[in-house]
Formats: structure tokens, C-alpha cells, sequence
């Protein structure tokens, strides 16, 4: 898990590098592949629309402090936007969320690593020349043991 978040957070470097005014967002989601999650979104290339990527951390904990279940969500995905007035957008993505669920208690310590793919259409509103970002996704998600097609996210951020 950690190789493919360093190669990722390593190519959104070099598109960084050679591409000084692609767009980024910084934005919390609601629901999405993180659940409850902080996540950071930019384009490969100097347009506003086009390919790109998306990095995320999220999570929650639950139980008493004798024994406590903490559960850590770490969405990545690329996709693809599309606009004709460069204020709304159709987002069409795909990618894979590690999970890591460390179990706490007073005779046990366990670490259970997953991970779940995610299929991502949602709508986005960003201004042009940056502000607030809003998105609204349908996100179906799914692994070898299950497969929710009805799952969503809302988002709420800045558009830099």
C-alpha cells in the first residue's frame, strides 16, 4: 500500500512540476471511498478539464478506551472531467481505496489491511479562476465479497 501511495503522490509531483497552473482542489467528502475524508484532486496538465488525480485520507474510530476498532480509508483514483462552461463539470473516475483496520484491546492488538475498488460519475461546480468547490458523486464500490452500486458522495472545498 505504501509503494502505490508514494508512486502516486511521486507522478502528482512531476505533473506538478512541469504544469505550474493545472488546477487543484482541496476538498472534504461525506461518504465517497473515504467515508469521512480530506482529499486532494489536480489536473495533469495545464487545462482545466482533462486527466488527473485524486489522493485522500479518511476515517473514524470507534468503542471504549479499553478496546477501540479504528478504521483508516485511503482513496486513489484518476479520472477525467468534462465541461462546456468551464463553471460545471461531469467527472467520470475509477480507482482502489486500502483499507487498515487496527482492532485495540486490553489482550489484543490486530491489523487487518483490505482494500475495495471504486467507480466514481459525479457533477462538479468549480469556478474558473478558483473559489469554492462543490461535488455531488454516485460511487459504486466493490471487492471480492460485496458490491454496492447505490453508494455516494457529497464534497466541499477550494478550487486553487
Amino acid at each position: 500500500m505504501k509503494k502505490w501511495l508514494i508512486a502516486f503522490v511521486m507522478m502528482g509531483c512531476g505533473a506538478n512540476m512541469s504544469a505550474q497552473t493545472a488546477a487543484k482542489a482541496l476538498y472534504v467528502e461525506l461518504g465517497g471511498p473515504g467515508i469521512a475524508s480530506i482529499n486532494y484532486d489536480m489536473r495533469f496538465s495545464k487545462s482545466e478539464k482533462g486527466f488527473g488525480g485524486r489522493v485522500g485520507i479518511g476515517g473514524f474510530s470507534i468503542g471504549t478506551k479499553e478496546e477501540r476498532g479504528t478504521v483508516i480509508f485511503v482513496p486513489l483514483a484518476i479520472n477525467y472531467i468534462m465541461t462546456k462552461d468551464d463553471r460545471k463539470y461531469f467527472e467520470l473516475g475509477a480507482g482502489i481505496t486500502p483499507v487498515i483496520l487496527k482492532e485495540t484491546s486490553s489482550n489484543n492488538n490486530e491489523n487487518i489491511r483490505s482494500s475495495f475498488g471504486h467507480v466514481n460519475f459525479a457533477y462538479r461546480y468549480q469556478p474558473k479562476e478558483g473559489g469554492v468547490f462543490f461535488r455531488a458523486a454516485i460511487t459504486p464500490i466493490f471487492s471480492k465479497s460485496f458490491f454496492w452500486p447505490y453508494y455516494g458522495g457529497l464534497s466541499i472545498g477550494y478550487k486553487f
